[in-house]
């Protein structure tokens, strides 16, 4: 009976067979070097993608972040409530994009795609789920208040909220 399966290893059942996070935005392949975002001129170089000048003769593909913009399918979902925020809103906006400002600056696919207003609150939505915990942190950094995180690891996404 051993010699029929030689070459098998035997299934252990104490362990947890940890699934692949899906991330739809991630290339199946790598890109080629250089690579241009025909859209916000990142270049894919040294297996990332940065703010260089575009090469000559240069391949275009869209990066992460054009392409979760284009299909508006955010990664981060950061919502700002309570009337600390009704009263200083534009103030803590400004800090969001400041925060923005610094993550782009060394990672080009950490953007805010969208402010809006809805029932009161707003909602800032990222092509990065570290950039809405970043901004969330920030804002709890700045000026305290409740700060609540949620992330679905199949879907790779964050809903953060902040409030005071």
């Amino acid at each position: 009976m051993k010699e029929r399966f030689a070459g098998f290893q035997s299934v252990r059942r104490d362990r947890l067979i940890q699934e692949s996070r899906h991330d739809p935005y991630k290339a199946k392949h790598k890109l080629p070097e250089p690579t241009v975002c025909p859209q916000c001129g990142a270049v894919f170089h040294d297996g990332h993608w940065q703010w260089l000048v575009k090469p000559a003769q240069a391949n275009e593909a869209m990066c992460p972040a054009c392409h979760r913009i284009h299909d508006d399918f955010p990664a981060g979902y950061l919502t700002v409530a309570g009337t600390f925020f009704k009263d200083h809103r534009e103030e803590l906006l400004h800090l969001a994009r400041n925060e923005e400002t610094r993550a782009k600056t060394e990672h080009p696919l950490k953007r805010i795609m969208k402010i809006e207003d809805q029932d009161g609150d707003t909602l800032i939505t990222t092509t990065d789920i570290h950039l809405a915990r970043g901004i969330g942190d920030a804002l709890h950094h700045a000026y305290q208040g409740e700060l609540e995180y949620h992330y679905n690891e199949q879907e790779n996404l964050l809903r953060v909220m902040w409030t005071r």
